[in-house]
């Protein structure tokens, strides 16, 4: 009787144990132990590279670590880890790891305000709160060549048919020479002041020389400055001074750093 009670509690005893390991682990490959945390490291990488994890996805996870853990077992059979390319790589890895957990604990450490981001909006806004262009023009090589178009027009030619068919700006002369409304601090200081005397409406007179050639230039409009609404462009201007947060930082650490 003892020895049917001491025997139902070793196996007892042996179960637990057996249980109590396959609840802390995915599954035992080989006798080797496979940690269930590994499904979530992975996981968490599927989701770095943008693809939503799934409730589906849980299986195919769970099949990836174990095949991994079996595969990985065959290579340390044959002596792969012992080979300088795959300790490099190690290195090389623990090193990309090590970095990304400096950067993402810097970023929770020195996030980004909404007093940052709506300041440095401000800041946009009264450097672009002046007048913007809608112009046409059109490009070419040879003062002559401008001349040339700048009489047919004013005998009638149509300045957009011309632009089409003689400019050498690609991007707007298939437009007619459109180059749509723009700030003129975006252009050339030649073709900006050229620009900015002209009325609405009205063509210059004489062509204007820049490091492009010589250009054929109309003002077809004038408006105030259309900026974008700051909840729009929130976004980008708080990823942009995160970005230049994180620049400072590792200029600040290569600063510091001594190489020799």
């Amino acid at each position: 009787m003892k020895k049917q009670l001491f025997s139902a509690i070793a196996i007892a005893a042996t179960l637990g144990a057996s249980g109590a390991v396959f609840a802390q682990n995915l599954a035992i490959v080989n006798g080797v132990a496979v940690p269930k945390e590994r499904v979530e490291a992975l996981a968490q990488q599927v989701a770095r590279s943008g693809r939503p994890v799934t409730p589906e996805m849980q299986g195919q996870l769970r099949d990836e670590i174990i095949a991994r853990e079996i595969f990985a077992q065959e290579a340390r059979k044959q002596g792969l880890d012992a080979t300088d390319d795959y300790k490099n790589q190690i290195e090389l890895t623990k090193q990309s790891i090590l970095i990304r957990e400096l950067f993402t604990e810097f970023q929770k450490k020195n996030p980004v305000s909404d007093a940052d981001v709506k300041a440095e909006y401000d800041r946009f806004a009264a450097a672009n709160s002046s007048k913007e262009y809608k112009a046409r023009h059109i490009l070419v090589e040879k003062e002559a060549e401008a001349l040339d178009i700048i009489a047919k027009v004013k005998k009638g030619a149509k300045f957009e048919d011309l632009a089409k068919k003689l400019s050498k700006d690609p991007g707007s002369g298939a437009k007619g020479g459109d180059l749509d409304w723009a700030n003129p601090g975006n252009y050339v200081k030649e073709f900006s002041e050229a620009l900015t005397g002209l009325q609405k409406g009205k063509m210059t007179d004489a062509p204007v020389k820049s490091q492009f050639g010589f250009h054929v230039i109309r003002l077809d409009d004038v408006r105030d400055a259309q900026l974008p609404k700051f909840e729009d462009v929130k976004p980008q201007i708080s990823q942009q001074l995160l970005q230049q947060k994180m620049a400072k930082y590792q200029d600040e650490l290569r600063a510091k750093a001594k190489v020799e």
